[in-house]
Parts: structure tokens; sequence; C-alpha cells
């Protein structure tokens, strides 16, 4: 019985994530309004119904999309974070880099970023989803902070600490927001050494080559 409950929760998986992949191709082609319970049904390839199965709401599918992206964005930045244990600065400047580089930066991701945010204001299910993976990279960006500095023999209190993860969380917004909307404009190096340079003023920490 086992191994028949284990596929059969692969198979719900596979199904949910289609739905989430679904709009999410949707709202990067037309927009939110483009993300209709019967256009994901199609492009899912599943009965209307069926989506009411593992969402209450069209609106809960569409924060399950938000979050996924949001979710894969932040992994996307900390893929090689787990290479570099023995070296605090080392894994800040790479959280860094990576999060102004590709695919972090791909236009798509972008865009539906940018579609999704005009829902949060008005979407209660949106805002939670974004308060929260919000909240996971700048803490994520704090924990690093905090394991540099601490390396470099400084310590620092808990609300600096807050306002350095603020701050740097929205330098690197403003840059991906730049890289992905605009990529042409800048080499595979501006937007890194902008970042490594602009953080190493803000923490009076090198973090340059």
């Amino acid at each position: 019985m086992s191994p028949r409950r284990s596929f059969q929760r692969a198979g719900e998986e596979a199904r949910r994530a289609a739905l989430i992949s679904a709009t999410l191709d949707l709202i990067a082609e037309g927009g939110p309004a483009a993300a209709t319970v019967r256009a994901i049904a199609a492009r899912a390839d599943v009965t209307p119904g069926l989506i009411r199965h593992y969402f209450a709401t069209k609106e809960d599918l569409v924060a399950a999309a938000h979050e996924s992206l949001m979710t894969g964005l932040t992994e996307a930045a900390t893929a090689r974070l787990d290479e570099l244990t023995d070296n605090p600065r080392a894994r800040l400047r790479d959280f860094i880099v990576a999060s102004v580089s590709p695919p972090v930066t791909e236009p798509r991701a972008m865009a539906l970023w940018a579609a999704s945010m005009q829902l949060v204001p008005r979407d209660a299910a949106m805002r939670r989803v974004h308060e929260a993976t919000y909240l996971a990279f700048r803490d994520r960006l704090a924990g690093l902070i905090a394991d540099a500095l601490h390396a470099a023999g400084r310590s620092t209190d808990t609300a600096t600490l807050r306002a350095h993860a603020i701050a740097g969380n929205a330098l690197l917004d403003g840059l991906w927001i730049e890289a992905a909307a605009i990529p042409d404009h800048f080499s595979e190096i501006d937007l890194p050494e902008l970042a490594l340079s602009a953080f190493s003023r803000l923490l009076n920490l090198p973090l340059e080559d």
C-alpha cells in the first residue's frame, strides 16, 4: 500500500505544479487578467473543476504561483552557498553576485514579479505570500551579513543588522529590476561589481576582488 500512496502523492504534486506553471505562463504572457480558471485549465490540460481540488479559489492559485516564483529566485541566489561553508565572506559575496546575475535576472521573472505586485495591495493571500518570501530572502541576507562581520572580528546589534539587511535587499532589488528590464545596457560584470562595491561601503567590509 505504501508505494501506491507515494505514487498518488507524486501524481498530485505533479498536477499541482502543472497548474502553477500554467498560471505563471499566462501571467507572463498577458498579465494577471489572462490567468482565468478556464485558461489555466486549458494550459494545464485539466478540467476547470479539478483546480478546486488543489486550490480553494483562483486567488489562492495565483498566490501559490507567486510563492513558487519568489522561492525559486531565492533558491537560485543560494544555490552555491553549500560549497562555501568555510568562508563567510565568500558566501555573502556569492549571494550578492547571484542575486544580480542570470538566472535570477531573467526578464520573465521580473515581468512576473511586476505583474503580481499589482495584486499585493488588494489581495490578502498575495500580501501574505509576498511578505513571507520577502522576509525569507531578507533574513537569509541578514544571516550572511552577520556571519561575514563576525568572521572579520566585528559584531553588530540587532537593529543595525536589520537596517543593513533592509538597505541591502533594496539595493539588490533595484539592480535586479534594471538587469531584467534592460539587460542589453549592462555587461555580465557591471551589476555584480556595482552590487559588491555598494555592499562594501554599506558594511565597511571589503567584498570586491
